[in-house]
């Protein structure tokens, strides 16, 4: 179910048209999504289950995918798993408005954002937004232009190609919203931030808050910088408060 909007024009340059990939199984949902979508500067291409998904992603350059939780065939959860074992596309998944589980489930699985079902397109319009704008922009440090790149316990965070890398040196597959919430511990080492904070911090807050999605964030970033995610040496939680990020963070 999809509550009417008329689109909100922005003028923009082919070059900063994103091309979105609708997965949504219901013809009409996914058709009015197309239009709305297509009268507010998206190229917009669309899929009724994962098969047609993988078609469109082996013949096209995608720069978000918008994934219903409720597919034939593979469910949103497993292509959500599958499409962030193998890429980094931002996802914005649209669930059940009674399925919280599902929505915290797919956040862990990597999804960047979630509506709920029935939702006003000019909301998942500005969700679409803030996902890529957060993907593209170029992070700025509060030092200024200089310390592009941090540094902390080994680990190396490359703000500019948003790149995180190993004290192996080896590049780990990071999703945008947890490159951003890593990126806000690392401006902000040593302070206790709360959720709410985080949230302004790396979701804008686009919608109301949820903040249950920090401490998946906070979960998932942990299972990839932390020897042992559950004793996090890193990432530490304040019981009340929130958390704080506790190595020293260099810059270069």
């Amino acid at each position: 179910m999809l509550l009417t909007q008329e689109p909100v024009r922005h003028k923009t340059g082919m070059a900063n048209t994103p091309h979105i990939l609708v997965v949504e199984d219901d013809r009409e949902i996914s058709a009015l999504v197309a239009k709305y979508l297509r009268a507010n500067e998206c190229r917009v291409s669309v899929a009724g289950d994962g098969r047609e998904m993988d078609r469109v992603l082996a013949e096209s350059r995608i720069d978000l995918i918008v994934l219903d939780l409720m597919l034939p065939g593979e469910d949103g959860l497993s292509l959500c798993r599958r499409l962030r074992a193998a890429s980094s596309v931002p996802i914005v998944m649209l669930t059940a408005k009674s399925e919280e589980i599902d929505r915290i489930v797919g956040l862990e699985m990597g999804a960047d954002d979630y509506l709920p079902k029935p939702f006003n397109p000019r909301e998942l319009l500005a969700r679409i937004r803030a996902v890529l704008r957060r993907r593209t922009s170029e992070p700025v440090s509060v030092s200024g232009p200089a310390g592009q790149t941090v540094f902390f316990a080994g680990w190396q965070v490359n703000l500019t190609l948003r790149e995180l890398l190993s004290p192996a040196g080896a590049k780990v597959a990071i999703t945008g919203a947890e490159f951003d919430l890593l990126h806000a511990f690392c401006e902000r080492p040593g302070r206790v931030l709360s959720r709410d904070q985080l949230l302004d911090l790396t979701q804008g807050r686009i919608a109301g808050p949820y903040e249950r999605s920090i401490d998946v964030l906070v979960s998932r970033l942990r299972q990839k910088i932390e020897r042992d995610p559950r004793e996090p040496e890193f990432i530490k939680t304040i019981r009340s408060g929130g958390y704080v990020f506790t190595p020293q963070v260099e810059r270069s």
